[in-house]
This record gives structure tokens, sequence and C-alpha cells, in this order.
């Protein structure tokens, strides 16, 4: 793309997105890599790597995480309009090298998207970011060290997983510059869950009814946390589930075959095991959760809005309070209670890219 057709793209995906930040035309790579599944086998994963056309031949990276996503074809190494190819080219076209993994399962990934878990989003991100070493060396390019970090949705948690390997020396040259993660679900277990299950939280019913079906079948097949659908779903919708997150159908063609509020959609044993969890599912929560129980030694800034409908307010103040207890101050940015959950992704990107360039 040339910097016209960046700005024109990045305008039609949203205009908060036509930001005079769009100076450089974009190369944008599909990239199929090497990594790792949960238990740790070798598999192989998509994502997208953008690189600025013109500029300098050192860039630093720019590692987005992308919400939730439950069909394949949407993720962006697959789709014109994916999220995070979207991101990608908004922080190619600034002059950064836009590195946006599909995570396990997605784009091109084989087998099913483990969805929420942290370990693997980490690994997924990390590996994407030293195959895009190569793309931008093959190209002439070379990736400065430090990585600025940022991720929208499930992508925040995703986000601070990285963040924390990145710090830990996971990688011998690659090291972490910053964190500005967006509306993450920090903490299902004490935050999103219970939020998700009060109808008076503010939470919109539908989309927490999607989450917690995707999230529990999710949940099931890692962990065989029961021998039927109909120990945690209601019928008719336990013979569904399955089909429904099948990697083909994201939210538009799931959600009208799911009931309309959760309290139609759980038995009453398992939302108190929501409620209460232990053995497996509390196994699957801590490994989701705890993604900001850990002292970033850089500068970091939290996204999110009062007002989200989707992902409760308190998951941030969670994630504040664990920055906190390890001795550090976040800066955070709360859009109000007027702003939606999309909202904060469409703002707090740019945001975003505008403290990351204050950033030396």
């Amino acid at each position: 793309m040339s910097p016209e057709q960046v700005r024109k793209y990045l305008h039609e995906e949203s205009s908060t997105f036509d930001s005079p930040s769009a100076r450089y035309g974009v190369d944008t790579y599909r990239v199929v890599y090497r990594t790792v599944s949960v238990t740790g086998r070798p598999t192989t994963a998509s994502g997208v790597v953008s690189l600025p056309a013109g500029g300098g031949k050192r860039l630093r990276a720019v590692s987005f995480t992308h919400g939730t996503h439950a069909a394949r074809s949407i993720a962006g190494s697959v789709a014109a309009d994916g999220q995070s190819r979207v991101a990608a080219i908004l922080f190619a076209g600034a002059g950064y090298a836009g590195v946006a993994p599909d995570y396990l399962g997605l784009g091109l990934g084989p087998g099913f998207h483990p969805y929420g878990h942290a370990g693997s989003e980490a690994s997924a991100s990390l590996d994407l970011l030293r195959a895009a070493r190569t793309v931008a060396g093959s190209h002439g390019r070379t990736l400065e060290p430090r990585v600025f970090v940022t991720g929208f949705s499930q992508g925040g948690q995703a986000a601070m997983a990285l963040g924390r390997v990145l710090q830990g020396g996971k990688d011998r040259y690659l090291r972490l510059g910053a964190l500005a993660p967006i509306s993450g679900p920090y903490d299902l277990r004490r935050a999103e869950i219970p939020a998700a299950l009060n109808p008076k939280s503010g939470l919109d019913q539908r989309t927490s009814v999607f989450y917690l079906s995707y999230a529990i079948t999710t949940w099931d097949r890692l962990y065989g946390l029961y021998g039927s659908p109909s120990a945690a779903f209601k019928q008719p919708y336990a013979g569904r589930m399955e089909k429904l997150f099948d990697g083909r159908g994201d939210f538009e063609q799931i959600s009208p075959k799911l009931p309309t509020r959760v309290s139609d959609l759980l038995t009453p044993r398992y939302r108190q095991w929501l409620l209460h969890p232990s053995g497996k599912l509390a196994r699957a929560m801590r490994d989701a959760d705890g993604t900001c129980d850990w002292k970033p030694q850089v500068p970091v800034r939290l996204y999110g809005a009062s007002g989200d409908e989707q992902v409760a307010y308190s998951d941030t103040r969670s994630c504040v309070r664990a920055l906190r207890a390890h001795g550090v101050r976040p800066q955070v940015v709360d859009f109000g209670p007027k702003a939606r959950h999309f909202t904060t992704m469409y703002v707090g990107l740019p945001g975003a890219l505008r403290w990351f360039g204050t950033l030396k």
C-alpha cells in the first residue's frame, strides 16, 4: 500500500484510525511459522507482519494481540479487514514493524483455538516476533531488541502474558519496552465471570452468553471438565456447543443459536462451580488469570472504560491492584461510562501509538 492507500484503508475500517500518523506506505506479509502447542508439542501458527515502506533500516516492533475470534476466517492473516491486520498496518504506517499473531488454531493454524489460555497466547506471540526478525531481515531491515506490546480484549490479557515472558528473558535478543493493554479480561475468577453471571452488572447478556459458551467449551477440550455438555449447559443448547465452536462461525453466526440470557444457558450446578471453582475448572482459570501478577520494569499504561458492556471494568481495577502490589504504578486511561467495548480499541490503539512515540 502507498501512504494514501494506508490512510484510506484505516479510514474505511474506522474513522478513528484516520490519523496523520500514517506517514509511510506499508508492505504486509502473511506469515506461517513454527511454534508450540498448549502441551509443548511442535505445531504451526499464522500471523501478520507489516513493515513500513520507507524510513530507516532499523525498526522497533509493536506486537498487537487481538480480541476474541471464534472463526478462523476473520483472523488478520486471512481477512483483509481482520482486527490484527488493521492494527499491524496502523503501526507500520507510523514507522514501526507491526506484528500481530492469530494465536493457535486460528487463521491458518491447525487444531482448535485454546481460547484465553495465557501461556499459549504468549508463546505464539513471542514466536511470531522471532519470525518477524527473519521477515524483516529478508527485506534488508533489522528489528531492534526493544518491543512495545499492546492488545485488545482477549489480546489485553495476551499482551500482559507476552510482556512477562519478554521481561523474563525467554528470548536472548528481544526485550520488553513498554506495555499498553486495552480492556483485557485479566481476572476471570474474581471479576469477569462474577460480572457475567450477574444480570445487574451492566454487561450485555448476549455477549456474556457467547463468551461463557466459548470458554467452557474450550476448557472441556483442554482439561476434560465434563463427560457431557449437558452437565454444564441447559437443553437444547448442550447438544449444539461442539458444532457451534468448530472454527467456522463467529459471534454473528453463533449468537442467534444461543439464549439471550445467562440464566437460560447454564445448569445451576455449573453456575455455582463457576463462582466457586475447584479441581480442573480452577486450573483452567489459573491458566488464564495472573497475567498482571508480576513487576514490569517498563512504562505501563492500561486503557479501558467504566462503561464497557463486554469486559467488566473491574478487570482493569484488578490488574491495577496486582501491579501495585508489586510496587508498580501504572497509568490508567478510563474512557468513561459512555464508552463501549470496541470504542476502547478504536480510541485506545491510536492513543497507544502516540504514547509509544513519547518513549525513548
